[in-house]
């Protein structure tokens, strides 16, 4: 949208020119399914083996530990449902946080109707969980701990390697949600000892529908999706060979360019959050000393975030709330971590990306100080 200013990087990003022309070959003169066994097919499946090898470098694991899916709630799903499915007569525990995503508290929700006990851990003012609480919890009976790294509303970074190792000494495995770190902060799936570990293209300016699933050599997961045995009987379906070929390159970019934009991404993300609390009662959730740097969420006072998004027709922001029936709720995440209806309903999340500029701020600031009870003068724009 023309002069749109786009601050909810964390719902989606701008694709990178570099990768939407890594991708068209693949829609056009190239374009032969990678499983078909003639000269042609082959050729094509070269091109996935080596897009495979690639993103499988870029989060430090070998290539077949890599399988393709639609974005990061199916990895999600395959991972939570394939584990449960491969041993639902052996251990009968899942352990997960209250912030989570609805990818996975909503599969967490149908595996407790087929006979699984589902453990939810409570978080703190600043988001994050007690590991005591989590030893307390975890057990010779838990099949899989599933925590996300960073929270797609807060920022929120859970230590997640040492919640591996509390996992692990009892025997039971980790799951990871890595959507909001992938392609932002270097995320090694050996250094953070998790055995399934779930991202997406979209939210690192790569294409849309296409995620990955990283699944430790030598673990089993049951069938979710039959048809083909495609992706080695994990999950069945002809491949999206351009957007492989697009989130490839999404890696690719991202190990050249990702600390040079998270210096520029923080100072941006700083600056609209420094004036955004000179609001009297705004306050930021979540841990501020630990967390994403291209994120903020902040609550102000007397506001009801879902009118001022609808408001500021020239702004994309969010506000991390679910919207059923036409019946808007406060945001879970907040709502976990204590916070009042009131302060929840007056939530916003900014997610600043590559493409924003000190102007954008700028003028979004100028855009929002008309709504908000603060005193803004640019220093930026002339």
């Amino acid at each position: 949208m023309k002069n749109l200013i786009y601050l909810d990087n964390n719902a989606t990003t701008q694709m990178d020119e570099r990768v939407l022309e890594s991708m068209i070959p693949y829609f056009t003169s190239v374009y032969g399914n990678p499983a078909s066994t003639h000269h042609f097919g082959k050729g094509i499946n070269k091109i996935v083996d080596e897009s495979r090898r690639k993103i499988a470098d870029f989060i430090g694991c070998r290539p077949k530990e890599l399988i393709f899916t639609s974005g990061a709630t199916e990895s999600i799903n395959v991972a939570l449902k394939g584990l449960a499915f491969n041993y639902q007569d052996k251990k009968n525990k899942i352990i997960t946080v209250a912030t989570e995503h609805k990818a996975v508290l909503d599969t967490c929700k149908y595996l407790a109707q087929i006979g699984y006990e589902i453990i939810i851990l409570d978080v703190d003012r600043n988001g994050l969980i007690d590991l005591n609480d989590l030893k307390d919890k975890v057990d010779k009976y838990t099949l899989c701990v599933c925590v996300m790294l960073t929270n797609n509303e807060t920022g929120v970074i859970q230590p997640i390697e040492e919640i591996s190792k509390i996992v692990h000494q009892q025997g039971a495995l980790m799951v990871c949600d890595a959507t909001q770190a992938v392609g932002k902060i270097p995320v090694h799936v050996h250094q953070v000892w998790v055995d399934l570990l779930a991202f997406t293209g979209h939210k690192f300016y790569g294409p849309n529908g296409i995620g990955a699933l990283y699944i430790r050599q030598g673990l089993q997961l049951g069938t979710s999706i039959h048809g083909g045995g495609h992706e080695r009987g994990f999950r069945s379906g002809t491949l999206n060979v351009p957007s492989i070929v697009g989130l490839a390159k999404a890696c690719e970019i991202a190990v050249d360019e990702m600390i040079d934009y998270h210096e520029y991404i923080s100072e941006l993300r700083d600056y609209l959050e420094k004036n955004l609390l000179k609001v009297k009662g705004a306050f930021v959730n979540g841990n501020i000393d630990n967390r994403m740097y291209n994120v903020t969420n902040i609550s102000f006072p007397n506001i009801d975030a879902n009118v001022l998004i609808q408001q500021v027709k020239q702004m994309a922001i969010s506000n991390g709330s679910a919207c059923s029936s036409a019946v808007f709720e406060p945001s879970h995440v907040l709502k976990a971590m204590g916070l009042t209806n009131e302060e929840a309903f007056g939530a916003i999340r900014f997610s600043i990306g590559k493409y924003n500029k000190f102007e954008d701020i700028d003028q979004a600031l100028e855009i929002l100080s008309q709504y908000l009870p603060f005193e803004y003068k640019s220093i930026f724009r002339k």
